[in-house]
Formats: structure tokens, C-alpha cells, sequence
């Protein structure tokens, strides 16, 4: 009987030792989780912030209180033949203390308002001023201009370098005031414009454009002005590594006769060009003429157009100066290279015959 008394004695000391051990085991793991949640990190020192990310900051906080952001309302006919607004946006910058902004053409091409908010966020009217489709670039001025804001610097585009760092500041998806950086990734692109031109020299870059920056400035590691973006290559609308600004050096002489005559001339010689796809239908080689405007420059020289009537083709342009031509691009970009005034020598086939003709560009804007 004793025997038992100190068996069960004994187990039940070995099971409170058994559950104060539990007890101390669970409420050190308990406190050490406790003390694991609570407890922060202790903060490692930063140290200076390396050369080129200084010069990053240094540059948006110069530039960014000149880049605008613009957007826009048209009137549009809705489905049931309603007129319903249409709310657009993009990226600009201010040109000089008057309050001229500049930006893109196809930014507020149609647009009945234009707003913009520069670095203190308030809606400023504005007005539009000029435009050309050929550069898509467009000037538009402010009503009131913020004291404190100052113009971009301008610097040249004739002398960048691929590989060279640039920074692009604007507004992509509404969210204002971005910096975006990378490198030239290529110069002397041809860029296609809506008005049926292109842009030479155009800078291809990796820094990220995205819908929103459009009409944004391009800047280089010294702060100046070099492109404006416009445009990039992606299938899914959105940045894809590709980006093209227009070069300063055509902003820079574009826009002053933009703020000065609200355009630039457009050199031509009064003809209608056939589409190169009909033209190709036609079996045709050349730039055929579709029709003649009455009074122009070609009129005047005695060139003539389809005839319908008769299902006649009319005279097919060869060569400019003697130089082939095989397209409408290469056909404008031959006739930007003289100027308003000046003669030039086209190539022309009618029929089985070729002769050249003596035409004057004339302005047609």
C-alpha cells in the first residue's frame, strides 16, 4: 500500500515537473515571437547618394516646374447623334516668359479647351497659337503666367551621341510631374506624321514614354532641352523599350514662326498625289499625279492629272532635279530641301514620252 502511494506520489511530481517545463518552453517561445513582431530593425546610415543620381534629382527639380500638363475637350457626335465631350491629355513645356507652351500638334489638334497645370497644380486657360501636322508640333500660350516659372534651356541635337544619358520628364497616364530616364539608342530616324511627312533626324531613345507624355521635353545630362517625345513603337500601346522625340534643332525653327504666323510654309507644287497602293494597282512606277490644283504651280507649268472621264492616266513624276523619286515621302522630302520661291526640274512620263518640266515651290499651308 505504501509501495503504491509513493508510485502515484512520484508521477504525479514527474507530471507537474512534465507541465511546468511545458509552461516555461511555451511562454519563452511566446515572449521571443512577441519580442520578434514588435521589435524594428535597427536603420543602416545611407551615405551620399551617388554622382549620377544627384544629377537625376538635380535635373528634375530644375526642369519639371516648366513642363505642363495639358488637357484638352473637343466636341464629338455621339452614337444616337448627341454632341458629347472629349477629355484628352498630354505633356508640354514652357517656351519663354510670355507663356508660350509647346507640344505636340496631335495633343490638341480639334480641341475647343485647352487647359494646363503647371508646378503649383492650378488649371490655367489657354489658347492656341500655331500648329503644324508636318513636325506635329503645336504652340499654345497661357492667360496667366506664373511668375516663378522659368523656360527649359535649349541645347542642339546636331551634335548628340548614342549612348549618350537623357531624361525625360511629362505626364503618362495622367500622373504629372514623371521622370523617366535612359540613353540615345539611335539618331537620324525617319518619323511618319499624320499629314502624310516625315520628320528627319528624329532621336530614338530607351527612357520610357508612355501615352501622357506625348508633347514632354527630352533633356540631356546638362539640363538643356534636346527633343520633344512624340511618339513610340509598341503593340500594346504602352512604352516597349522604343521612343522618338523630335529634334531641338527643328523645334527651334519651327516654333518661332509658329508664335510669329501661327504656321510654317509647306513647300509643294499644287498637285493631288495618287496613293501609292492605287498607284501600285495601276502598275504604275512613279509618283502618279491625281489631279492638278487649278492656279498652282504645276497648273501654271502645264502639268495634268488623271482623266477620269476617259480612264487616262495622266503625267507620272520621275525624278526632281534628277534625283528618282519611287514615293510621296521621298517626293516631299525632295521639295522641303528647297525653298518657297525656288525652281526645280521634274522628271515627268505622259504617256510613251519623258521631258522635264520647270516648277515653282509654292506655299501651300
Amino acid at each position: 500500500m505504501d509501495v503504491d502511494r509513493k508510485k502515484s506520489g512520484f508521477a504525479w511530481v514527474l507530471i507537474g515537473l512534465v507541465i511546468m517545463l511545458a509552461i516555461a518552453f511555451f511562454q519563452g517561445f511566446f515572449e521571443q515571437r512577441r519580442s520578434i513582431n514588435i521589435q524594428p530593425r535597427n536603420v543602416e546610415p545611407r551615405g551620399d547618394l551617388a554622382g549620377f543620381e544627384k544629377a537625376a534629382m538635380q535635373i528634375f527639380d530644375s526642369a519639371s516646374p516648366s513642363v505642363a500638363y495639358i488637357f484638352t475637350e473637343n466636341a464629338v457626335r455621339g452614337f444616337f447623334g448627341t454632341r458629347e465631350l472629349q477629355q484628352g491629355a498630354g505633356s508640354g513645356f514652357l517656351w519663354d516668359r510670355q507663356g508660350h507652351v509647346v507640344t505636340n500638334f496631335h495633343v490638341i489638334q480639334g480641341a475647343e479647351r485647352i487647359q494646363v497645370r503647371m508646378d503649383d497644380g492650378e488649371a490655367l486657360e489657354a489658347t492656341y497659337v500655331g500648329g503644324t501636322e508636318d513636325y506635329d508640333l503645336a504652340v499654345i500660350r497661357l492667360r496667366s503666367v506664373p511668375a516663378s516659372v522659368a523656360p527649359i534651356p535649349v541645347g542642339r541635337s546636331d551634335d548628340l551621341k548614342v549612348g549618350q544619358a537623357v531624361f525625360a520628364i511629362g505626364n503618362p497616364f495622367g500622373l504629372s510631374r514623371t521622370l523617366t530616364t535612359g540613353v540615345i539608342s539611335a539618331l537620324d530616324r525617319r518619323l511618319p506624321t499624320a499629314a502624310g511627312r516625315e520628320v528627319d533626324g528624329v532621336i530614338q531613345t530607351d527612357a520610357a514614354i508612355n501615352p501622357g507624355n506625348s508633347g514632354g521635353p527630352l533633356i540631356d545630362s546638362a539640363g538643356r532641352l534636346i527633343g520633344i517625345n512624340t511618339a513610340i513603337i509598341s503593340q500594346s500601346g504602352s512604352f516597349a523599350g522604343i521612343g522618338f522625340a523630335v529634334p531641338v534643332d527643328v523645334v527651334n525653327q519651327i516654333v518661332p514662326q509658329l508664335i510669329s504666323k501661327g504656321k510654317v510654309p509647306r513647300p509643294g507644287i499644287g498637285i493631288v498625289a495618287l496613293s501609292a497602293e492605287d498607284s501600285a494597282r495601276l502598275g504604275v512606277v512613279g509618283i502618279v499625279i491625281d489631279r492638278v490644283m487649278p492656279d498652282g504651280s504645276a497648273d501654271r507649268a502645264g502639268l495634268v492629272g488623271i482623266d477620269y472621264r476617259n480612264r487616262m492616266i495622266g503625267d507620272v513624276i520621275l525624278a526632281i532635279d534628277g534625283q528618282e523619286v519611287t514615293s510621296i515621302i521621298d517626293l516631299v522630302r525632295r521639295m522641303q530641301n528647297h525653298t518657297i520661291g525656288q525652281n526645280i526640274t521634274l522628271t515627268i512620263r505622259r504617256e510613251d514620252q519623258v521631258r522635264d518640266f520647270e516648277v515653282i515651290i509654292m506655299d501651300i499651308s
